[in-house]
């Protein structure tokens, strides 16, 4: 019901920013909550943040936290995460993911709660 397209994502230097972007098309933007969520070589896909329909509400995971920014613009029907002093542990592929407010469980941390999902940035941090 919604497609998601992603950008972004790159290579820098431990301590630099990137940005992860995920555009949304097919349906009401503010219909569904957004996440996102890493995955490196070898782990399992893990929760990173969420966001509500208003984007009132955000929540990350603690090794995150005052380094990530998760927002939205609903005109635009974007989500972006905003990830500063980036460290080595962060490299994987980020996606975002839609689920519908109304099967929205917040705050949605695991990867079955969400039911539609972008195709992936990479991101790279060297040290």
């Amino acid at each position: 019901q919604v497609q998601l397209v992603q950008s972004g994502g790159g290579l820098v230097q431990a301590g630099g920013s990137l940005r992860s972007s995920c555009t949304a098309s097919g349906s009401t933007f503010s219909g569904y909550a957004m996440g996102w969520f890493r995955q490196s070589p070898g782990k399992e896909r893990e929760f990173v943040a969420a966001i509500n329909w208003s984007g009132a509400r955000t929540y990350y995971i603690d090794s995150v936290k005052g380094r990530f920014t998760i927002s939205r613009d609903n005109a635009k029907n974007t989500a972006l995460l905003q990830m500063n002093s980036l460290k080595p542990e962060d490299a994987a592929v980020y996606y975002c993911a839609a689920v519908p407010n109304t099967r929205s469980r917040w705050p949605n941390t695991k990867p079955d709660d969400y039911a539609y999902w972008g195709q992936g940035t990479q991101v790279t941090v060297s040290s």
